[in-house]
């Protein structure tokens, strides 16, 4: 059951499932009912769960070669691939009708485009092909937000949409923080992530660039859903914080010393930094109220 469990990863989901609450209180412009969140955040869970067992049924032969990932259930023989495809697309199938019944049917729709653009187009056929694997596979991350909208809505509007891009746009130094680490893993696995085929200071580059892009964004977001000063206050901060570790990472590539300290402590906080603005866009909604 552990085994099964750990198909999921869970930890990852978690990140997903933290986004789609606060949207949702954006949607409704206050608390949604207790049995809506539940049931979105159970399909929810269950779809990205679904997803990331196929991941690892694909990928079972590349996981073997890393040692980030050679402790995988798959890769240690916990289950076969075929049980393990079984159970990703029971629970992948159990999503949609839970979602279609007790949410609505477009959510439960987005949920599992999710799930086939993540197999499809990353797992397949990106991300061991191209260097922009994660800036186009990055999508099925921010679908979340979607189904969360949808849920309270029964429609999708601009207001998503920018919260899709915030989520897309941000994951692309989220994650090439985090390969800068275990560039040699995905070296040895062959998987042309940025920091492998890129120098260390053109990887910072980028970084950077799309961190730049990612502030911007965050503000026109605000504009368009007309948050008010403690969304606007604390994306600006978290902004400034993460240019800046962006900067310093970029310092450090080009000085040619050892950034992966710097890179994971900057995985680090674009993971705070996702939830606290998430955060911030709830409390926005419920302290101050809706102004439109």
């Amino acid at each position: 059951m552990k085994a099964y469990v750990a198909l999921m990863k869970l930890r990852v989901v978690e990140l997903l499932l933290i986004t789609t609450v606060p949207t949702m209180v954006v949607a409704k412009g206050g608390w949604p009912s207790l049995a809506l969140v539940l049931w979105t955040l159970l399909g929810g869970t269950l779809a990205a769960g679904g997803a990331n067992a196929i991941n690892m049924v694909i990928d079972r032969d590349i996981d073997r070669l890393m040692e980030r990932t050679k402790k995988r259930p798959l890769v240690v023989g916990a289950m076969t691939p075929r049980a393990a495809f079984i159970f990703a697309l029971a629970i992948e199938a159990a999503a949609f009708i839970q979602l279609a019944l007790t949410v609505n049917l477009l959510s439960a729709v987005l949920a599992v485009s999710a799930t086939a653009f993540y197999v499809f187009i990353y797992t397949l056929w990106l991300k061991r092909r191209s260097k922009q694997n994660i800036v186009i596979g990055g999508a099925a991350g921010a679908v979340p937000v979607l189904v969360g909208w949808a849920a309270v809505t029964n429609s999708l509007s601009w207001v998503p949409v920018l919260m899709f891009a915030v989520i897309f746009i941000w994951t692309p130094p989220h994650f090439w923080a985090l390969a800068v680490r275990y560039r040699d893993d995905y070296a040895a696995a062959d998987v042309p992530m940025l920091p492998v085929v890129a120098s260390m200071e053109r990887t910072a580059v980028e970084i950077l660039v799309y961190t730049v892009v990612l502030v911007a964004s965050t503000a026109l977001l605000g504009a368009v859903a007309h948050l008010g000063w403690i969304y606007t206050v604390t994306a600006l901060v978290l902004g400034v914080v993460f240019i800046g570790g962006c900067l310093k990472l970029l310092q450090l590539a080009r000085a040619h010393r050892a950034a992966e300290k710097e890179a994971m402590r900057l995985f680090s906080f674009s993971i705070t930094y996702l939830t606290v603005l998430f955060v911030a866009m709830a409390a926005d909604v419920l302290i101050l109220g809706p102004t439109k």
